[in-house]
């Protein structure tokens, strides 16, 4: 079983609720994704914590439904 962009984007959403979210299946197989996410929720944040927020949303389907993901964050 693999995660839809959708399904993704609905996992971000719902701890970063704000948020401008932009999301490529990079090789088009559901499995390898590239997230853009802007939101004033990571102001004074460092990238690293950032990516922590998001990955908390992710949960548990990281490393199972969801193979890979790269991240491009930022709060504007």
């Amino acid at each position: 079983m693999t995660l839809s962009a959708d399904d993704i984007e609905k996992l971000i959403r719902k701890k970063l609720p704000d948020a401008i979210i932009e999301i490529d299946d990079l090789k088009g197989d559901s499995n390898h994704y590239h997230a853009k996410i802007i939101s004033p929720t990571f102001k004074g944040l460092s990238k690293l914590k950032q990516h922590k927020l998001v990955y908390e949303a992710i949960g548990s389907h990281m490393g199972t439904t969801l193979h890979a993901l790269m991240l491009t964050t930022s709060d504007n």
